[in-house]
């Protein structure tokens, strides 16, 4: 279950890691904003396709 979570939340901590910013401090705020802008296009298109 870890490696989903890891998995899912890696778009977030390897954009924080580039702007240096620590992805566990703010309490993972920055992390799930970045997830957001990553995870919210992919899956809008992907609903968009198969609709």
């Amino acid at each position: 279950m870890e490696r989903v979570a890891d998995l899912i939340l890696w778009p977030g901590t390897k954009i924080c890691e580039h702007l240096d910013i620590d992805p566990k401090g703010d309490l993972g705020l920055l992390r799930s904003f970045f997830n957001m802008l990553f995870w919210l296009p992919l899956g809008l298109i992907v609903v968009w396709m198969f609709n």
